[in-house]
C-alpha cells in the first residue's frame, strides 16, 4: 500500500468512527432536535469556513449562479436529513436508525434511473429486495419486547425519509463536479443556519458547560473535521475501497449503541441490519449474485 493510499484509509476510518458516535452525543446532549442541528450547522459553517479560507476556497467565480442554487437545495436537503435522522434515534435506537438509514444507496440508484437515465439492473434490482427484506425484519420487530409500539415504527419512517433527503442531496451533487467539496460543506451548514434560526429557542439557550461542549464537538469534529477528513480520503482513494471503508460508520454506530446505551436488538433484527448492510456492499462493491435456476446477475 503507497503512502497515499494508507493515508487516505486512515483518514477515512477516522471520519467513519466519527461519524459513528454522532447518534451518542445527539442523544447525550438531551436538547430537541431542532436545536441540535442548528448549533451544529453553527459551529460546523465557523469551522468550514475557515478551512475553506485556509484552502482558498473562497474566492469569486469558484461557483455560479446555477451551482450555487444546486448547492443550496442540496444543503435543504441534507439539513432535513440531519432533522430526521437525529429524531429516529430516540425512538427506534441509534443502531435501528443508522441501519434504516442505509438503505440511501438504493434510492440514489432509483432516482438516478428516474432522472439521470442510469441503467436499473437486474444485480441492483436483485440487491434491492434483499435490502427491502432486511427492512421487513427490522419493521416486524414492532411492538415487540424493548420496543416502543408507534415511537419505533414512527423512528423506522423519520430513518427512512433521512435516507431519501440524503440521495436526493448526493444526485444534486453530482452536478456540482469540479466545486471543491469543503465549499459545498459550507453552504450546505450555512444554509442551515439560515432554515432553522428563524424556528430555534433563543429564550432558553443550552445551559452548562457540557451542553456546550458537546454542541462544540458535533459542530467542530462531527462536522467540520469530520468533512475534512471524509473528502481528503475520497481524493486518495479508488472507489471500491471508499465504499468498503464506510461501512465502519454503522457497525461503530450499533457498537456505540450498544455500550453506550445497552440497546440489544432481537436476532430478527440483527438478521434485517445484516441484510441492509449486506445488499449496500453488495451493490457499492459490485459483487454478483447467483440464484439457484438462474444465471448469474451482473452488472
Amino acid at each position: 500500500m503507497d503512502k497515499q493510499t494508507h493515508r487516505g484509509t486512515l483518514e477515512m476510518v477516522a471520519a467513519m468512527l466519527i461519524s459513528g458516535t454522532i447518534g451518542w452525543f445527539v442523544l447525550l446532549s438531551g436538547l430537541p432536535v431542532l436545536d441540535v442541528v442548528f448549533w451544529r450547522c453553527v459551529f460546523g459553517a465557523l469551522t468550514l469556513l475557515l478551512v475553506c479560507a485556509l484552502l482558498g476556497h473562497l474566492r469569486l467565480g469558484l461557483l455560479s449562479r446555477v451551482t450555487l442554487m444546486l448547492a443550496v437545495i442540496s444543503g435543504v436537503a441534507i439539513v432535513g436529513n440531519w432533522l430526521l435522522l437525529f429524531a429516529s434515534y430516540s425512538r427506534a435506537s441509534i443502531s435501528i436508525g443508522t441501519a434504516v438509514y442505509n438503505v440511501q444507496p438504493f434510492m440514489l440508484v432509483i432516482l438516478a434511473a428516474l432522472f439521470l437515465g442510469e441503467k436499473l439492473t437486474l444485480q441492483k434490482l436483485a440487491w434491492l429486495s434483499i435490502s427491502f427484506l432486511g427492512m421487513l425484519a427490522i419493521v416486524s420487530a414492532h411492538g415487540s419486547a424493548g420496543q416502543g409500539g408507534d415511537d419505533y415504527l414512527t423512528g423506522i419512517a423519520f430513518a427512512l425519509g433521512a435516507a431519501f433527503l440524503y440521495a436526493v442531496a448526493a444526485l444534486i451533487i453530482k452536478k456540482l463536479k469540479g466545486v471543491p467539496p469543503h465549499l459545498i460543506a459550507l453552504i450546505q451548514v450555512s444554509v442551515g443556519v439560515l432554515m432553522l434560526a428563524p424556528l430555534a429557542d433563543f429564550t432558553r439557550l443550552p445551559q452548562g458547560q457540557h451542553t456546550w461542549s458537546i454542541l462544540l464537538t458535533l459542530g467542530l469534529v462531527h462536522t467540520g473535521g469530520m468533512y475534512v477528513l471524509l473528502y481528503g480520503a475520497i481524493q486518495k482513494l479508488p472507489t471500491a475501497l471508499t465504499g468498503a471503508l464506510s461501512f465502519i460508520y454503522p457497525v461503530a454506530a450499533i457498537g456505540v449503541d450498544w455500550m453506550a446505551f445497552d440497546h440489544q436488538l432481537s436476532v430478527l433484527q440483527w438478521l434485517g441490519v445484516a441484510a441492509i448492510l449486506l445488499a449496500a456492499a453488495g451493490m457499492q462493491q459490485g459483487w454478483g449474485l447467483r440464484i439457484a435456476g438462474w444465471p448469474r446477475l451482473s452488472r
